[in-house]
């Protein structure tokens, strides 16, 4: 996929590692697909081309797996690629990827936290703005910032709030 996409390669990777954690998954899953996306969010946001450690990409998963998350996604993928063209695309030049690289980093790490329900809000925002990215449509990058800004006020409240539940049960068992 790096190879075939070249320059579109960050919106694609962004949404496969991205959009699986929007979908109903195990616990541990957002920590494990999190790290990729740090990996090419850092890379984004450095301006280097997209590349993966060979102990990601030898990784596979088996046939049906792959083949039940790609009847879940199709549909939804079909609703947004017919809403998506080319427009506003300054966002999606290369010295604005850097930028997206950088909020992507942020919603990354947000991402792989260990807070419970924290996971959904930046694996939308993040496969927003792969979408954005791949198909060089500035709208949907700009709705991915938003959505960004609101999945790390989301992120920072459970995290605040897990913080303070933790701190309150310490202080009454004690």
């Amino acid at each position: 996929m790096l190879e075939t996409m070249r320059s579109r390669a960050f919106g694609a990777m962004l949404l496969v590692f991205a959009f699986p954690n929007i979908l109903p998954t195990p616990p541990g899953v957002a920590g494990i697909l999190g790290m990729p996306l740090i990996f090419l969010s850092a890379q984004m946001m450095l301006g280097r081309q997209p590349w993966l450690p060979e102990f990601i990409t030898k990784r596979s998963m088996e046939r049906s797996s792959f083949a039940a998350m790609v009847t879940r996604v199709t549909p939804w993928l079909r609703r947004a690629e017919a809403l998506m063209h080319p427009r506003l695309t300054a966002l999606s030049s290369p010295r604005a990827q850097q930028g997206l690289g950088l909020v992507c980093l942020i919603l990354a790490i947000a991402l792989a936290l260990p807070i419970p329900f924290a996971n959904l809000a930046p694996a939308a925002a993040i496969s927003v703005l792969g979408l954005g990215i791949l198909q060089r449509d500035g709208l949907w990058i700009t709705l991915g910032l938003l959505g960004g800004v609101v999945a790390v006020g989301w992120v920072a409240s459970l995290g605040y709030a897990l913080v303070w539940s933790a701190l309150f049960a310490v202080d009454t068992a004690f």
